[in-house]
């Protein structure tokens, strides 16, 4: 009988050791926090190196040649014989329906006004400058201070496949600003879309970009700013917040990139039956009720991310040489990434007043790709993170400052509060939107700009205190 009880009490021993190893490792306070990586300084442009310490910055303008749109134009008349009828009734199901890209077309060739988006774009103050042999094209917009406002940088930075387009919309929200601050918005193309040149070797990821408009920012004179970004533009402002956090006053994301192992844990344990009771805030039930079903439908979303992050040249070759290829590509994700529902419309919503973004909006997106040629360097963006995204080092150093996040209801997948907590201990904000998906700056600008300021005022007011406190 004392046998029993000892074995009995080695077994509660047992439990309550995994216990509290469990516990310690959901809150991501067993394993060592790792040193901060360097990143050491690289040449990215073709050759062995020019003149690094060349700081000039130029001003820009889109100029795009009459020979570049006949191109286009002759392009989309002879690419519309070729495509392949819809199956009936198919609708979005599988991808692009090429009826309704008929209508695209059409419009893109007879109402579709480049100049008028030309001259919008130029409208915006533009610049470039050579960092590490890319040449960084950005957009920087100084706001007009009404008396009582302090001025505060902003790192603004898109992603996949959006461009500087997404941000029209929100700039001019961000630099009025509130009664407290307005912002001077800086909004570079990340290497390799847009008009920023493309690496000329493999190996540029997520963290050489960091460390580019970290260098960026700097050369403005802003050696200390925030951060904000929604898709790559998050992942590659989270790395920039970690690699170089003395100079990153606060971030604000609105998609979860970099998942500390003590969140991937917790995303395993929801999974248990009840435990999700136990991890899980009430608002953020709906998120985690039905994780099949959202698992699935990334499956069914993501077959573009394991092409592009293993052989995106192959792709790369249709889509640089066809319009219609790349407008079907690019605007296939404007509709099921602002709506997976729309899948089962004849238009994937792209038609009919329901989609928030404008038409014109997402062509002239498209278009930006097209006159500059990067669609297949921007795809390469993805092999070249595939690695980073596994990497354990940046995902277990936690953030000290403090990091504001906006959850949009059709995401592609919603990150719920406890699943980032591990990364941003010191997530001062955590605003659980309305409406909106994946392209939050052009679908809901004025809730997307209230809240970037809303957390900006909160990490200012929280820096006076503690300056306070210290004096």
């Amino acid at each position: 009988m004392g046998g029993f009880k000892i074995v009995c009490l080695l077994s509660v021993i047992s439990a309550l050791i995994v216990s509290v190893l469990l516990f310690l490792l959901c809150e991501d306070r067993l394993l060592p926090v790792p040193a901060t990586p360097v990143v050491p300084d690289r040449w990215w442009g073709k050759g062995e190196g020019g003149n690094v310490d060349d700081e000039k910055i130029s001003k820009f303008l889109i100029s795009v040649s009459e020979d570049t749109i006949s191109d286009l134009r002759s392009r989309i008349i002879s690419d519309l014989p070729r495509l392949s009828p819809a199956l009936e009734d198919s609708a979005f199901n599988y991808g692009f329906n090429t009826e309704f890209l008929k209508d695209i077309a059409r419009y893109w060739l007879e109402e579709f006004d480049w100049q008028a988006q030309e001259t919008l774009l130029n409208s915006f103050p533009q610049f470039i400058t050579n960092i590490d042999g890319l040449d960084i094209h950005y957009l920087h917009v100084k706001p007009s201070p009404a008396s009582g406002q302090k001025i505060v940088p902003l790192l603004l930075v898109h992603g996949w496949p959006g461009s500087i387009v997404e941000f029209l919309d929100i700039i001019p929200l961000l630099t009025a600003g509130n009664e407290e601050v307005a912002l001077e918005i800086i909004a570079p193309s990340i290497p390799g879309y847009g008009f920023s040149s493309a690496p000329g070797k493999p190996g540029f990821n997520s963290k050489h970009a960091a460390q580019i408009f970290k260098k960026l920012m700097v050369r403005l004179g802003h050696e200390k700013f925030y951060c904000q970004g929604g898709d790559w533009g998050s992942f590659i402002t989270t790395h920039l917040a970690t690699l170089f956090p003395s100079h990153v006053l606060g971030l604000h994301v609105n998609m979860g990139g970099v998942i500390s192992p003590g969140g991937m844990m917790k995303n395993l344990l929801v999974l248990v039956p009840g435990m999700k009771y136990l991890l899980v805030d009430q608002e953020d039930m709906e998120k985690v009720s039905s994780l099949g079903s959202v698992y699935a439908s990334l499956l069914r979303e993501s077959g573009y991310f394991h092409q592009q992050a293993t052989k995106p040249d192959t792709v790369g070759v249709g889509l640089s040489s066809s319009p219609l290829g790349l407008a079907a590509y690019i605007l296939e994700k404007f509709s099921t990434w602002t709506n997976p529902d729309w899948t089962s419309d004849n238009t994937g919503g792209l038609e009919g007043g329901s989609h928030p973004i404008k038409r014109d909006r997402m062509l002239t997106n498209v278009m930006l790709y097209w006159v500059t040629n990067s669609i297949t360097s921007s795809m390469r963006f993805y092999k070249e993170n595939f690695p980073v995204i596994m990497d354990q080092d940046i995902s277990r150093i936690p953030l000290e400052m403090p990091v504001g996040f906006a959850d949009f209801p059709k995401e592609l997948y919603r990150a719920p509060k406890y699943l980032i907590s591990g990364k941003f201990p010191h997530l001062i904000q955590y605003t659980r939107m309305p409406r909106g998906g994946h392209f939050a700056a052009m679908e809901e600008p004025q809730l997307l700009a209230e809240d970037i300021i809303k957390f900006i005022n909160a990490a200012e007011e929280e820096a006076n205190f503690v300056a306070k406190q210290e004096f």
